[in-house]
């Protein structure tokens, strides 16, 4: 089989499955695993899928939005871990801003009996934190159907009545060029918002994340502390340009 004709089959597959193992393009094309592989990396570099381990998945639209509740089960244990690392950079004492997203979400279980005030426009955060009798405040505005985000003029003048120790954030995209991306340009003006008023940001991020580019920036990845997995495989290019915290799965 021809280069080009791999190259078409690969991204034929992807575009039925959205993610496809080396083992099932072998058995699509006959070819060995080195061609693949070689084949995977050119495709990659020709922006038209990304690599992950074990295959390649097809890459996220730019204006492409998971709902929340796609989001929720994806790659959840990873998410928790990354959560809970991420809650042991907060002190008692802290004023902390929580974005909406299903990893900041997962944070909250473990601010349990920390003397903490949170601000956020996360509609999902708002009943976690109120249980666990956390100060909170909420942000304004208009709630997003997919992501339960607030967002909009309401929210924004909220916020420029808040200043915070820490902001955690969550995002859609992280490349070293493009930096920390999301789909709606609305909830990146959230996001920036938020760094700007806070001495020190930190984007939760799992593998995923990486290699994607979403619509809207809100950060370049030298301006935050990114939280992720030791499933990354960009870590090393990536330490070199931020502070990273890694978390071993």
């Amino acid at each position: 089989m021809l280069t080009v004709e791999r190259h078409e089959k690969i991204l034929r597959l992807l575009l039925e499955k959205q993610t496809v193992s080396i083992q099932e393009l072998l058995d699509e094309t006959g070819s060995s695993e080195s061609t693949i592989r070689r084949d995977l990396t050119e495709l990659e570099q020709q922006k038209k899928l990304k690599r992950i381990h074990g295959g390649a998945t097809r890459l996220q639209k730019k204006l492409e939005e998971p709902t929340l509740a796609e989001k929720t089960v994806k790659n959840i244990q990873e998410k928790k871990a990354i959560a809970e690392r991420a809650a042991a950079f907060v002190e008692e004492g802290d004023c902390i801003f929580l974005d909406a997203g299903t990893t900041t979400l997962e944070m909250i279980p473990f601010l349990k009996n920390k003397k903490v005030a949170v601000v956020t426009n996360g509609l999902m955060n708002i009943g976690l934190l109120a249980d666990l009798e956390i100060e909170t405040h909420v942000v304004g505005g208009e709630v997003k159907a997919g992501t339960r985000a607030f967002v909009g003029r309401s929210a924004i003048q909220t916020l420029e009545t808040f200043r915070f120790d820490k902001a955690f954030l969550g995002t859609n995209g992280v490349t070293k060029q493009d930096g920390c991306t999301t789909p709606d340009p609305q909830e990146a003006f959230i996001k920036e918002y938020a760094k700007l008023r806070s001495r020190q940001t930190y984007v939760v991020a799992d593998h995923s994340k990486f290699g994607e580019v979403a619509f809207a920036k809100f950060a370049a990845i030298d301006e935050v502390t990114l939280i992720t997995s030791s499933k990354v495989e960009e870590e090393r290019d990536v330490r070199q340009m931020t502070n990273i915290e890694v978390v071993s799965l």
